[in-house]
């Protein structure tokens, strides 16, 4: 990634984790460093005592080779944050929340966008199908049709532009 990208990455993802602590009205813990993906993350733990986690990273991003390449982030819940073991002195809990997971693709210009969703979507998974989920602030591209079914979602805009093609720099 280039070096505007990474700075770029840390500041919505600091931005991103501060703004959904917020509107989560439950304590969420933020740590980890902003360099690594995996490292970085914000926490909570839901009413049935299981821990949870959101992520965020770049998904593609340009780089010296592509720089071309189309800038997009992944936010991802109870999903890749592999050695979250850290947690348990912090935040007593009964075990990771492996039921459930989703990956959220967008725009970088989105991603803010997209908290009050985010968190409604967290909301209707831990109390059930009866809690009404906000629209999304942008269209997006669904792999079921019901969205608390589903594993992933994409902004129709951040889809269409991961199938832009980009040119690599010619090796000199």
């Amino acid at each position: 990634m280039t070096p505007e990208a990474v700075q770029m990455v840390s500041n919505l993802r600091r931005e991103f984790y501060t703004l959904f602590a917020a509107a989560m009205n439950v304590p969420v813990k933020i740590s980890g460093s902003s360099y690594n993906r995996s490292s970085s993350i914000a926490s909570w733990v839901d009413e049935r005592e299981q821990l949870n986690y959101v992520s965020i990273y770049a998904y593609t991003a340009p780089d010296n080779l592509l720089v071309e390449r189309p800038f997009i982030l992944r936010v991802a819940i109870n999903k890749g944050a592999g050695g979250i073991t850290f947690f348990k002195r912090d935040q007593p809990h009964q075990g990771v929340n492996h039921g459930w997971h989703f990956e959220l693709t967008v725009l970088p210009e989105e991603l803010l966008a997209f908290i009050p969703w985010v968190v409604s979507l967290v909301k209707a998974k831990t109390k059930g199908a009866n809690l009404s989920l906000q629209e999304p602030p942008y269209p997006v591209n669904l792999n079921t049709t019901n969205v608390l079914l589903s594993t992933e979602a994409w902004s129709q805009e951040a889809e269409r532009m991961s199938e832009l093609p980009c040119q690599a720099i010619p090796q000199l």
